[in-house]
């Protein structure tokens, strides 16, 4: 649903100051006053949709590539934890909890600045050179001989890689709020596909090169799996365009222009002034904390699968080390068409939560089969069945928070301090997973946690239609009409002719 209502529409947002098929701010550095621009219609025309069709050419491929080894870097833990990692370095299974969760624990330090950073910095510097340089220590793992090395290793990996968390935020840059769902959902689903591959992967490297040269089939997995981002990340550097306002080829003038009105319709203003003020004011915002809480719940959940779905395969349900990775395959070919199927109905209906609400259901259901089922059978489909209603609510949540707090700073923010505090309830989730073989406690409180995410995103999506109504009501008053002078990157979601996504 977009976020700046139109007169003429017949959705259930509409801003009774918006003129036909108009008024979206162009929020650039005028304080005076507001500049309105005429955005075409949502369908498009012709040259918007070649625009589009670039854009999507030139910027998902890339991205998704970045996300893709990304989550490779995340889940080879997993696979090298059942191709004999824990046993060469003696870790039991809290250490191996912690070894998961320090790589959070990096996050936790960089997110909020390697989000905000993103306009300074640059998006195609700063994506690339985290590629380069987490695929350098991902080969350094092959040397680590001891618990204490392997923990330094993966809090340095999760520092680096908190440095390409900013990708719906990039994302957001370039499309309309009723777009963005569905080229999240394919940038995020490459996470789907990356444990599939890291299976396929791990299977082969397990069947072939353990033992060869004198490297196990885990070092092997952590040394192929370290020179891939290392070498992309070149082609990352070269060929991703860095913002609206600075493509370099691939466009002609008119699209350049294009694609700065569907920019500006999005509330982008290209200024990447960081205002304190604005993250100060998003942390008493019960909008931003309810959001927060529907991410947390689901990422307990989420988090805690990616790294031990190997291991729940090969420890509960009797496959063997060889079996388990090529079953994980199955599960995350799943979650994979789960997580497009999601986000394109999202963006279909216009709307967050009752999508997030469905979703996390889903994965309740599959989580109470786990916890019931004994059957190896019955409990790889209820694994595929936990993991489809789970990992969409990841970029459906994301989605949401960046249609909903306009403004660099503000949407910056928000997406990464999100991510900070959902990535610490994650490092409990992964911490719950402590009683193999079938991990009752963990996926008991996976539960809990999921459920939480649907009841929450639920109440979020009434809150929003009521602050809408309420907005709606003030359009003419003294208060709006000071507002209206201010630029959206000022006053965020205070803005009188913004109204919110549910």
């Amino acid at each position: 649903m977009s976020s700046i209502e139109n007169a003429s529409s017949t959705e259930k947002q509409v801003s009774p100051s918006a003129s036909k098929n108009i008024v979206h701010l162009e929020a650039a550095s005028q304080r005076s006053q507001d500049v309105l621009i005429t955005e075409p219609p949502a369908d498009g025309g012709k040259s918007e949709r070649m625009v589009k069709l670039k854009t999507d050419l030139f910027i998902l491929p890339l991205l998704a590539s970045i996300y893709f080894l990304a989550q490779m870097g995340r889940s080879d833990l997993g696979n090298a934890k059942v191709a004999g990692l824990d046993d060469d370095l003696s870790l039991t299974p809290d250490m191996y909890s912690n070894v998961a969760s320090i790589f959070i624990a990096g996050y936790l330090v960089f997110q909020l600045p390697g989000t905000l950073l993103l306009r300074q910095i640059g998006p195609s510097f700063q994506f690339s050179g985290a590629m380069i340089l987490w695929g350098v220590i991902t080969v350094c793992t092959v040397k680590a001989t001891s618990y204490g090395q392997l923990m330094a290793i993966r809090f340095l990996i999760g520092v680096i890689e908190a440095f390409i968390q900013g990708s719906i935020l990039y994302l957001s840059f370039w499309y309309r709020y009723t777009e963005l769902a569905t080229r999240g959902a394919i940038v995020y689903s490459t996470s789907a596909l990356a444990g599939s591959f890291n299976g396929l992967l791990s299977y082969g490297v397990q069947k072939d090169l353990g033992g060869r040269n004198g490297w196990t089939a885990w070092q092997w997995i952590f040394f192929i799996e370290g020179m891939i981002p290392i070498i992309w990340g070149f082609v990352v550097l070269a060929l991703l365009p860095p913002t609206p306002e600075q493509v370099r080829f691939g466009f002609t003038e008119d699209e350049k222009k294009m694609i700065m009105t569907r920019s500006r319709a999005a509330h982008n203003t290209g200024n990447g002034t960081i205002r304190p003020k604005l993250i100060l004011k998003l942390l008493i915002d019960p909008k931003f904390w309810m959001t927060t809480i529907v991410n947390c719940g689901n990422h307990y959940c989420a988090n805690a699968l990616q790294n031990f779905i190997p291991a729940l395969l090969h420890e509960s349900m009797g496959y063997s080390e060889l079996q388990s990775q090529l079953m994980s395959v199955i599960v995350y070919a799943v979650t994979f068409v789960s997580i497009i199927g999601s986000c394109w109905v999202s963006d279909r209906l216009k709307m967050r939560g009752p999508v997030i609400m469905a979703d996390s259901a889903l994965s309740c259901v599959g989580l109470v089969l786990l916890l019931l089922l004994s059957q190896p059978a019955g409990r790889l489909v209820a694994a595929c069945i936990t993991a489809a209603g789970a990992y969409p609510i990841v970029v459906l949540t994301l989605t949401w928070t960046a249609t909903n707090h306009p403004g660099y700073t503000y949407r910056a923010s928000a997406a990464a301090l999100i991510n900070v505090f959902s990535q610490a309830v994650a490092i409990a989730g992964n911490m719950s997973f402590d009683d193999p073989p079938f991990y009752r406690k963990g996926l008991g409180s996976s539960l809990g946690m999921i459920a939480l995410s649907g009841v929450v995103a639920g109440l979020l999506d009434w809150y929003l239609k009521i602050l809408n109504a309420k907005k709606k009501r003030e359009q003419h008053t003294p208060e709006a009409e000071i507002l209206r002078q201010m630029s959206i990157d000022e006053v965020g979601n205070k803005h009188p002719d913004f109204f919110y996504t549910y």
